[in-house]
C-alpha cells in the first residue's frame, strides 16, 4: 500500500511539474512572438517613414551651371545641357531628405519671375561661375536683392563657387570677399568651391545643406 501511494505521488509530482514547465514554455513562447512582434512593427514604420520633404530653390546668372548641377546631384547624364528657359524641378533623396530642387533660369529676362518661386523655401542655393569675373558684380547685386527678400527672409543660402575646374576660376575665398558674404548676419550661409561638370565638392555642399536643414527645423 505504501509503495502504491508512493507511485501515485511521484506520479502526481511529476504531472505537475510537467504542466508547470509547459505553462513555463508558453509564457517564453508568447514573450518572444511578443518581441518579434513589437520589433516587425518598428520595422515596417521605418520602412514605410516618408523621407521628409525640403523645398531648394536654385537660382543664379545664366551659364553659371546650375542645371548641370542639379543633373549632378540626380545622377544624370550631363553630357547633353540646353539653357534652361522656364523651370526644372527634380526630387533627390539625401541623409534622410527628399529635396524638391527647382532650377529657375537665369537669363535676364526670367530674373523677374524669380519671386514666385521664393514661397516656402527652405533653402537658397546660389550658383555663381567662378570663372566669368566680368559678371561678379552682376551676380553680386542679383544675390543681395534676393537676400532682402521678405519671402526669402533668415533661409539658409549655399553659394556654389562653380566651375573650379577651369584656371582662370576665382577660389571661393575671393568670391566670398568680392561679394562681401561675411556681412550676413540674419541666416546661416556657406560658400562652397565646386565643380558642376566633375562632381567635385557637389556632396560637400548638399551636406552642410542638410545639417542646416536639421538645425532649421529644430528651431
Amino acid at each position: 500500500m505504501f509503495l502504491t501511494e508512493r507511485k501515485s505521488f511521484v506520479y502526481l509530482f511529476s504531472s505537475q511539474c510537467h504542466c508547470f514547465i509547459t505553462v513555463l514554455f508558453k509564457i517564453w513562447l508568447l514573450s518572444i512572438l511578443c518581441l518579434f512582434q513589437g520589433l516587425l512593427s518598428i520595422l515596417r514604420k521605418l520602412k514605410s517613414a516618408p523621407d521628409r520633404e525640403v523645398r531648394i530653390l536654385l537660382l543664379g546668372l545664366d551659364n553659371g551651371g546650375k542645371t548641370t548641377l542639379l543633373k549632378q546631384l540626380a545622377s544624370e547624364d550631363i553630357s547633353h545641357i540646353t539653357p534652361t528657359q522656364g523651370f526644372n524641378i527634380k526630387s533627390v533623396q539625401s541623409q534622410g531628405f527628399k529635396l524638391n530642387v527647382w532650377d529657375i533660369g537665369g537669363q535676364r529676362k526670367i530674373r523677374p519671375y524669380w519671386r514666385n518661386y521664393f514661397e516656402n523655401t527652405d533653402v537658397l542655393i546660389y550658383v555663381i561661375d567662378s570663372a566669368d569675373r566680368k559678371r561678379f558684380e552682376e551676380t553680386g547685386q542679383e544675390l543681395a536683392e534676393l537676400l532682402d527678400e521678405e519671402k526669402l527672409s533668415g533661409v539658409p543660402v549655399l553659394i556654389f563657387a562653380n566651375k573650379q575646374d577651369l584656371l582662370t576660376a576665382a577660389p571661393a575665398s575671393e568670391i566670398a570677399e568680392g561679394l562681401n558674404l561675411h556681412t550676413i548676419r540674419d541666416r546661416m550661409w556657406q560658400i562652397q568651391s565646386c565643380s558642376a561638370l566633375t562632381g567635385e565638392g557637389v556632396q560637400d555642399g548638399m551636406t552642410w545643406v542638410c545639417k542646416n536643414i536639421t538645425a532649421k527645423k529644430k528651431q
